[in-house]
């Protein structure tokens, strides 16, 4: 069995999601790691299965980050593609945290210096993310955050936690029509009522809505959003998902 395509930056000019060596690998069923989300990600996806398909020819392409991308980076970065020797997957499981606000920030400092995720996270705006983000976070700024769920790994897990309930609401509808590993809704009994009937009147059944996970974390810690964190953090490390790849 031949191994998957291994996608590299190898050149960023500009501003990027990702920096320079940054890698991740695509099989023609799946794929780990990331070079930034969004339609870049999703591109270079598309390529790498294309050589897949039709005999992979080691090669380079330069991709303007730009509006014809859908993506206003404004950068640019140039990937190699070649196919790997090992035929491994990489560490780590798909996190999608949506919001960076002070729970989301939390989230990533309890998250990042863990192996077990490869972490995207998004917001609507640049200038809503701290002004430094651990390397191993990959930044996506969506102006509609529930157009990006098309981008996101049918294995992924994804904490929402936007600063608005009409975002928060866009992004359950988009996930419970997209495929997940596990998605947490932050919220109170009563946001998540309203959500629950909401999500009814948008098609979605009973069986589906509680397929999504609210409060998250552990409720006894408290609401600081560090304890939010710690929280959600052992939740996620518990998930069957990740007891499966551990065990």
């Amino acid at each position: 069995m031949t191994g998957p395509v291994t996608v590299t930056i190898t050149d960023v000019r500009g501003s990027a999601p990702r920096e320079a060596g940054t890698k991740m690998q695509i099989w023609p069923d799946r794929q780990e790691g990331t070079i930034g989300g969004g339609a870049l990600e999703w591109q270079a996806t598309q390529m790498a299965r294309d050589m897949l398909r039709n005999g992979v020819t080691p090669s380079e392409h330069t991709i303007p980050l730009g509006p014809n991308l859908g993506q206003c980076c404004g950068g640019s970065v140039r990937l190699r593609f070649d196919q790997s020797t090992q035929n491994t997957v990489p560490a780590g499981h798909p996190l999608w945290i949506w919001g960076a606000g002070h729970v989301g920030r939390a989230i990533i400092g309890a998250m990042s210096p863990l192996p077990d995720f490869n972490i995207t996270w998004v917001d609507t705006a640049q200038n809503r993310f701290p002004q430094t983000v651990p390397d191993t976070v990959a930044q996506l700024v969506a102006t509609n955050p529930a157009q990006a769920v098309k981008h996101a790994p049918k294995q992924a897990h994804h904490l929402i936690l936007t600063y608005s309930h009409d975002i928060d609401l866009k992004l359950c509808d988009a996930l419970l029509r997209h495929h997940f590993t596990f998605v947490g809704l932050i919220g109170s009994a009563t946001k998540w009522a309203r959500f629950r009937s909401r999500l009814a009147g948008l098609g979605h059944s009973e069986g589906e809505i509680a397929q999504i996970c609210c409060p998250i974390g552990d409720p006894s810690l408290g609401k600081h959003p560090t304890a939010i964190a710690l929280g959600v953090a052992a939740q996620l490390l518990k998930h069957p998902a990740q007891r499966g790849k551990q065990a």
